[in-house]
């Protein structure tokens, strides 16, 4: 029988004691068996390659097990999780976060070329501190009866600007 042969029937010898021994050495720890399990199978297989089966398996599996194990302690002590949670949101990654810029600097920028007295509505609808429509008008120094209108307008040229550097999909998926 050649080496490679003798593979599935090692493994079905050793198939219990690798998971008795892992699930020993790993109760009362805070280690998961199947990873211990799977290391060591890594182990002899990695060993079968270079060196052939062990000569006395039982005991290999004995000691590999108990290495695996003080490895995986060793790695849980030196490892640290993270302080603080990811962050989630909108701006949870990069590539999102520069999109999210830039969607804002095309719009500010759209917004200072709006004509009249639209920069200045425009940039104090957009601002963060949400403001009311009677903070906006006292700021403004126009009534709030006229804000509405105003506002409407103002969009209106925004909208109508940005439709012409951005081309909407038409039905069907055209472009226009």
């Amino acid at each position: 029988m050649t080496p490679r042969e003798e593979i599935p029937a090692l493994v079905r010898t050793l198939r219990p004691l690798v998971a008795a021994e892992a699930s020993a050495e790993a109760h009362g720890e805070a280690l998961d068996s199947g990873d211990l399990e799977q290391s060591v199978w890594v182990r002899l297989l990695e060993r079968l390659d270079a060196e052939g089966p062990p000569a006395d398996a039982a005991s290999w599996v004995t000691g590999a097990v108990r290495d695996e194990a003080r490895r995986a302690r060793r790695r849980a002590m030196i490892e640290r999780p993270f302080g603080d949670e990811p962050a989630t949101g909108p701006t949870a990654c990069p590539e999102r976060a520069a999109l999210v810029a830039e969607r804002r600097r095309v719009l500010r920028a759209a917004v200072a070329r709006t004509p009249g007295r639209c920069p200045r509505l425009l940039t104090a609808m957009l601002s963060p501190g949400d403001p009311t429509y009677r903070e906006i008008a006292g700021e403004l120094g126009i009534s709030q009866g006229s804000l509405g209108p105003m506002r409407s307008r103002c969009l209106g040229c925004l909208r109508r600007m940005l439709a012409t550097e951005v081309a909407a999909p038409e039905l069907r998926g055209k472009e226009r």
